[in-house]
């Protein structure tokens, strides 16, 4: 730069060698193995009748895998949980990455507003064009599964906006989704035009993908070691190739999340403020466990209509005191597949703080994990046993 034309930064991204030199390999890197033609490529050809009868994920990760229903369930039905675990999970990730589209593009221009932060914005506009691939994928096959079994949609829901609730089933009524949708809007405000919070929605992203990578690891493995690969079901080759660009974007996320704010000023009280209450909207969104879709911090009892009609399907063929008989026995008893979704409760919260270990200016609540690991055994069976007793299964369509 030339003495005479001096920024109104103090200090510049360029500056930091390290940082720069991460960044550009993630960008190179990510550009170069893009999964976006793999993922249209399975997503077009897909036809439910070609892997039907297959697995499509480790065992482990299967609707209500290890509660009631699964150990009644005979082969073919553990098949279709296998399957709708595959349908319920993605339908999850497509709500995220809704959010993520519009989510980058406001931290990008945040950061874009300071000098040579190109970097920065070019990794998010790789991310941005492959999300849209990946939600096409999701949904085509989701739908089409769902239409297949059930002539109707139980997990997946038409296009939805960044407003909607990013947690499908979650915990939460008119009046919560009205103040989210405030405090959601007044962030995206500020964001654009302050590079400080740009970066920090990138620390919260990487918190709340960092359990997605862990569980996404293991449904890509399946593709990665199948004997046949070349006649694994597509949606198996899918989640491998999700894996391995969203691998690209969690190392973006922990970059400019931790490592870039080292190249920004010092950040005022009121926005070490907003980043705390960022996290702790985080811990919020990840305070419960679902033993229906271990690994997705769903709220059960919001599923109870969902799983009911599951239930009552020709998949199970129950009545109705059947189906509420196995709501109980699956939701509020103790079980295999409930202490495994603990577990991954617990080992997610374990690995969040590790993630956000050395950020100073997060206040001890956050930086423990606090208000997610109060929750526990003891209260997912009280609270769901309530919740059950007030549940009133949906009128026949």
């Amino acid at each position: 730069m030339h003495p005479d034309l001096a920024q109104r930064q103090p200090r510049s991204l360029l500056d930091d060698v390290s940082t720069c030199r991460k960044l550009s390999l993630n960008l190179r890197r990510n550009t170069e193995q893009d999964h976006t033609a793999q993922i249209d490529a399975c997503a077009a050809a897909f036809r439910y009748e070609d892997c039907r009868d297959a697995y499509w994920n480790p065992e482990l990760f299967s609707l209500l895998w290890g509660t009631e229903v699964w150990q009644q369930a005979s082969a073919a039905q553990r098949v279709i949980l296998n399957q709708l675990y595959w349908v319920a999970y993605y339908a999850q990730i497509v709500s995220a990455e809704i959010a993520t589209i519009l989510l980058n593009q406001i931290a990008a221009a945040g950061m874009f507003s300071l000098e040579d932060f190109r970097l920065v914005c070019d990794n998010l506009d790789v991310e941005t064009r492959q999300e849209r691939a990946h939600i096409n994928a999701f949904k085509k096959v989701g739908e089409e599964v769902e239409h297949q079994l059930f002539g109707e949609r139980l997990f997946t829901y038409p296009m939805r906006s960044l407003y909607a609730h990013t947690m499908v089933f979650a915990d939460t009524n008119a009046a919560r989704l009205f103040w989210r949708r405030l405090q959601l809007q007044a962030f995206m405000l500020m964001s654009t035009s302050n590079a400080f919070l740009g970066s920090q929605y990138l620390l919260i992203r990487g918190l709340r993908t960092l359990n997605g990578k862990l569980i996404q690891h293991r449904l890509g493995e399946f593709y990665r070691n199948h004997p046949d690969q070349a006649h694994a079901p597509a949606p198996s080759a899918i989640s491998r190739y999700h894996f391995l660009d969203e691998s690209f974007h969690f190392h973006t996320s922990r970059v400019v999340g931790l490592e870039v704010p080292r190249s920004l000023p010092q950040p005022t009280a009121f926005e070490k403020w907003l980043v705390n209450r960022g996290v702790a909207g985080c811990q919020r969104d990840h305070f419960h466990f679902s033993v229906g879709l271990n690994g997705i911090f769903w709220y059960d009892p919001a599923t109870f209509p969902v799983i009911y009609k599951l239930f009552r399907s020709r998949v199970f063929g129950m009545d109705h005191g059947q189906a509420m008989q196995m709501l109980a026995a699956c939701f509020t008893e103790e079980s295999e597949g409930l202490h495994a979704a603990e577990e991954t409760h617990r080992l997610a919260a374990d690995s969040y703080c590790a993630f956000v270990e050395g950020v100073a200016y997060l206040n001890p609540q956050n930086r423990e994990m606090r208000l997610m690991r109060a929750n526990s055994l003891e209260r997912y069976l009280k609270h769901n046993r309530l919740a059950l007793a007030r549940f009133r299964p949906p009128a026949p369509q």
